[in-house]
């Protein structure tokens, strides 16, 4: 199978970053499909399209702690 016949699924880890995994390897540890498969440009497309905060969620959310917004805390 050529680069370009490749398949890919889409992952997330538990920071909700994304990625792409070859569809026929085993999925690492701490990442999960999102249910989108492709080539890699649909895969990116993908991501490109729903990852639009690059920030990870634990420091989302450290940042919306009512003690992160107020300073004199």
């Amino acid at each position: 199978m050529s680069a370009a016949e490749d398949r890919y699924l889409v992952v997330v880890n538990h920071e909700e970053q994304y990625s792409i995994w070859l569809a026929d390897r085993d999925i690492p540890m701490g990442w999960r499909p999102v249910g989108e498969a492709g080539t890699k440009r649909e895969c990116l497309a993908h991501i490109e399209h729903v990852w639009t905060d690059l920030t990870p969620l634990s420091v989302r959310m450290s940042l919306s702690e009512p003690a992160a917004k107020d300073p004199s805390r």
